[in-house]
C-alpha cells in the first residue's frame, strides 16, 4: 500500500513547535515555582520563574535550529568540496558568519548551474556573464509562445544570434525560418521581397513571386532593422501583423498567414515615434515582449570566453598574452562583438610569433581617445545614481582584469577592504572567474 504523505511548511511547524515548547516549559516551571514558592520569597519566585523559562527557550531553538540547519550545513560543505567551487573566493573572503558563508554558497551554485545551463541551451552564443544569463532566462521563457519578439541593442551585439536561439528553442522549430534585413533591401523591392508581387505589377514582373511571409507559412520570420522600414511598407506591416492576412503588390485575393514574429532593432525606437519617423501603432503591436541585448562594455566578464572564442575559429594556431587581454577588456567597443571578432582576426594575421601582443590590436583604453557617440548617448540618458554605479563597477573590473580576478589584490588597488569588494562584485552581479582566465590565457 502506498504511504500518503502531508508536507508542512517550516514557516508553520517551527513556530507552532516554539510555541507549544513555551507553553510546556511555562506551566511545568509555573509547578516548580508553586512547589518551592514556600521555601523563597516572592521576588526570586519570579526570577526563578524568567530565568527557567529564557534557558529553556533557547536551548530548544538552538536544539530546533540545529536539525534545520544540518542539512544545510551538509549541503554547503559539499559544495565547497567541489572541484567546480571556485576555491580562492573562499581563501580571500573569510567570515565567520554563517548566514553569510551560506548566501555565498549558494550564490556560488546557481551561477555554476546557470553557466552548465547556458552552454547546453545555447552552443552558439558565448556569454557567462550574469547579464547574458538573464537574457538566455527570457529566451527560454518566451521561446515556446507565439508572442511577438522585439529584441533591442546596439549594432553587433548579436541579435541575430538570439533571434535563432528564439527558434530553436520555439514549438516551430523545424518549420519555415525567414530572416529579412530591412536595410539591406532598396525601399523600391521592399514590399515586392515581403508580400510578393504578381506578374505585370510593376516594370521587371514577368512572372509571379511569392513572398517571403507567404514562404514563412507555419513558421518564423525575423525582421531585423525595423527601424529602417519605410512609413508606407510600416503600414502594411500592420496590417499582417493584426490580421494575419495581406495582399500580394499588383494582387487583389488575400492570403492569410500563421507566422511568429521576431524582430529587432538598434535604433531608439520611442524616439523615432515622437518625431513621426516610426508609426506608433506599430511600435505598441511589436513591443509585446521584449529582450535587451546589453553592449560588450556591460558584459566585459565574457570577452576572455569571446576572445578564447574566436582565436579557435581561426585556421592559425594563435594564442593572445595577458598584457594584450587587458587591452582587449578595458576597451570601450563602440563596435560590441562583430568589432571584437573583427580585431582578433586581423591581430592573427599581424603576429608573427604565434601570440598576440598589445601592438597588434591597434586600439587603445578608454580615456586615451574620444568616447563613441554611442556611448556619450547611453550615458547622457542615465541618471546620477545610475552613473556612479557604472563608474565604480567599472573601477572594479579594470582592477579585476589587472589583477587577473585576485580579489585581494583587487582590494589593495581600490583601497578597500575585501568584504567590502565581495559586497560591492555581487550588487553589480561581476562574475570574478572570468578574470582568473586573464592568466590562463
Amino acid at each position: 500500500m502506498k504511504k500518503k504523505y502531508i508536507t508542512i511548511s517550516l514557516y508553520i511547524i517551527i513556530p507552532f513547535t516554539l510555541s507549544g515548547l513555551s507553553l510546556l516549559w511555562i506551566i511545568l516551571t509555573d509547578r516548580l515555582v508553586r512547589s518551592y514558592s514556600k521555601f523563597m520569597s516572592e521576588s526570586w519566585s519570579f526570577a526563578l520563574w524568567g530565568l527557567t523559562v529564557v534557558v529553556a527557550s533557547y536551548i530548544i531553538t538552538l536544539l530546533i535550529i540545529w536539525v534545520v540547519l544540518k542539512p544545510v550545513r551538509k549541503f554547503v560543505k559539499t559544495a565547497e568540496s567541489l572541484p567546480v567551487y571556485p576555491k580562492k573566493m573562499e581563501e580571500e573572503v573569510k567570515t565567520k558568519d554563517d548566514i553569510e558563508r551560506f548566501e555565498r554558497v549558494f550564490d556560488q551554485i546557481t551561477t555554476i548551474l546557470t553557466k552548465v545551463e547556458a552552454k547546453e541551451l545555447f552552443p552558439g552564443m558565448v556569454g557567462q556573464s550574469r547579464i547574458m544569463r538573464g537574457v538566455f532566462t527570457q529566451i527560454i521563457k518566451v521561446a515556446p509562445t507565439d508572442s511577438t519578439v522585439l529584441i533591442l541593442g546596439e549594432s553587433g551585439t548579436g541579435k541575430e544570434l538570439v533571434a535563432t536561439g528564439l527558434y530553436e528553442h520555439s514549438l516551430r522549430k523545424g518549420k519555415p525560418f525567414i530572416k529579412i534585413n530591412c536595410v539591406a533591401i532598396p525601399e523600391s523591392l521592399l514590399e515586392s521581397e515581403l508580400f510578393g508581387h504578381e506578374k505585370g505589377a510593376f516594370t521587371g514582373a514577368v512572372s509571379q513571386k511569392i513572398g517571403k511571409f507567404e514562404s514563412a507559412h507555419g513558421g518564423t520570420i525575423f525582421l531585423d532593422e525595423i527601424g529602417d522600414m519605410p512609413l508606407t511598407t510600416q503600414a502594411k506591416l500592420l496590417r499582417v501583423l493584426q490580421e494575419k492576412e495581406f495582399e500580394r503588390v499588383g494582387g487583389t485575393k488575400t492570403i492569410k498567414v500563421d507566422v511568429r514574429f521576431i524582430i529587432a532593432t538598434n535604433k531608439n525606437l520611442p524616439d523615432m515615434v515622437r518625431k513621426g519617423q516610426f508609426r506608433d501603432d506599430l511600435y505598441y503591436r511589436i513591443h509585446v515582449f521584449s529582450i535587451y541585448l546589453p553592449p560588450l562594455r556591460e558584459r566585459r566578464e565574457d570577452i576572455p570566453y569571446l576572445v578564447d572564442y574566436f582565436l579557435t575559429l581561426n585556421p592559425k594556431d594563435v594564442e593572445i598574452s595577458p598584457s594584450a587581454l587587458q587591452v582587449v577588456a578595458a576597451y570601450s567597443w563602440p563596435g560590441n562583438i562583430r568589432e571584437l571578432q573583427n580585431t582578433m582576426e586581423r591581430a592573427a594575421v599581424l603576429t608573427d610569433t604565434g601570440t598576440i601582443e598589445p601592438a597588434h590590436l591597434a586600439l587603445q583604453v578608454p580615456g586615451m581617445t574620444a568616447a563613441d557617440a554611442s556611448h556619450d548617448q547611453a550615458v547622457d540618458a542615465l541618471t546620477v545614481d545610475d552613473r556612479l554605479d557604472e563608474v565604480e563597477k567599472g573601477m572594479i573590473i579594470e582592477a579585476l582584469t589587472r589583477t587577473g580576478g585576485v580579489q585581494v589584490k583587487a582590494a589593495e588597488i581600490l583601497g578597500i577592504n575585501q568584504r567590502s569588494l565581495w559586497h560591492r562584485i555581487k550588487k553589480h552581479g561581476i562574475d570574478t572567474e572570468s578574470f582568473k582566465n586573464l592568466q590562463k590565457m
